[in-house]
C-alpha cells in the first residue's frame, strides 16, 4: 500500500490522454479534487489506456511517483476500472506494484550507440522481406549461433502479457525474477520457442549479414534502424510504482491472463 498523505486535495496530478473521454474525466476530477503540478504531486492519476500509462511512466521514470491509472481507453490491462466516485478512498487502499525497466543499448551501422528504456519489451524486427539472422549471447556465452526469424524480443514481467504473449511467449508473474526471451516467427531452428532468463542476465543480440538482412530495434516507442548489435538488461537502479484497486492488482491480472481462453 502506498504511503500517501491523508488529505490528498490538491496533491493529485491528473493527466489525460488526448481523447474526449479522458479530457472530460480530467475536468470532472480536477473540479472535485484540485490539480497539482506533477513536480509537486504526491500521486499521479493517469486517465487513458495502456499506451498512455506507458507514456506517463516514461515521462516520470526516475522520480518513482506512484501512478494510478483509470481506463478511458480500450484494453486497459495496466489500468483500473473507471469510476468517478470516491477517488481518495480508492487511492488510500490501493495496492502497489514495483517494476523495473529494461535498458537497451543498440549500436547502428555507423557505430553510434543509442540507449533507451523499455517498460514492456525490447524487440528486434526485420526491416525488409529478408528474414533476420541473429546470434544470441547471454552473460557473454553464446547460446544460439544463428536464429533465422522475423525478430526476437526480451520482455519485462509486466510486458509479458503484451507483444510477448501475442508471439506465444510465456506469461511471467511479478516477483519471479525472470525475463522471457521470445522469437517472432522463428524459421530456423523452427521448434525453438524461446527461453526464460534470470532478471540479472545480460543479453547480447548480434545481427548477422546486416547489409542483406537489416534489422531494427525497438524499446517501447524508441526505434533504432539498421542495427549491428543490441544489449538488453534490467535496470534495477530505476523503479516504477503502479497502484491498483484491491483484488485487481497486476500480479492477479497476470495470473488470471494465463487461464483466459
Amino acid at each position: 500500500m502506498p504511503d500517501l498523505p491523508r488529505d490528498l486535495h490538491g496533491r493529485i496530478a491528473f493527466l489525460a490522454a488526448p481523447t474526449e473521454v479522458a479530457e472530460s474525466a480530467r475536468a470532472h476530477f480536477t473540479a472535485l479534487h484540485g490539480d497539482a503540478a506533477p513536480e509537486e504531486a504526491a500521486v499521479i492519476v493517469a486517465l487513458g489506456g495502456d499506451g498512455f500509462m506507458l507514456e506517463t511512466q516514461h515521462r516520470f521514470l526516475g522520480r518513482n511517483l506512484p501512478v494510478y491509472g483509470m481506463n478511458c481507453g480500450s484494453v486497459g490491462f495496466l489500468m483500473n476500472a473507471f469510476h468517478p466516485e470516491n477517488l481518495p478512498g480508492r487511492l488510500a487502499v490501493a495496492q502497489s506494484a514495483t517494476l523495473h525497466p529494461l535498458r537497451m543499448r543498440a549500436v547502428d551501422a555507423t557505430g553510434t550507440m543509442r540507449e533507451a528504456l523499455a517498460i514492456n519489451e525490447v524487440s528486434l524486427l526485420r526491416e525488409t522481406r529478408q528474414a533476420a539472422k541473429i546470434r544470441i549471447l547471454v552473460d557473454g556465452k553464446e547460446r544460439m549461433p544463428e536464429l533465422i526469424c522475423d525478430g526476437i524480443l526480451v520482455a519485462t514481467p509486466a510486458g509479458s502479457t503484451a507483444y510477448n504473449l501475442s508471439a506465444y511467449g510465456p506469461i511471467v508473474p511479478l516477483g519471479a525474477n525472470l525475463l522471457p526471451m521470445t522469437p517472432i516467427s522463428a524459421f530456423r531452428p523452427r521448434r525453438w520457442r524461446g527461453a526464460l532468463l534470470p532478471s540479472d542476465a545480460v543479453v547480447l543480440l548480434q545481427i548477422l549479414e546486416p547489409a542483406k538482412r537489416p534489422v531494427a530495434a525497438v524499446a517501447d516507442n524508441v526505434e533504432v534502424r539498421d542495427i549491428r548489435s543490441v544489449e538488453v538488461r534490467e535496470d534495477r537502479g530505476l523503479r516504477m510504482t503502479m497502484l491498483f484497486d484491491p483484488d485487481h492488482g497486476l500480479s492477479e491480472r497476470i495470473i488470471a491472463e494465463q487461464f483466459t481462453v
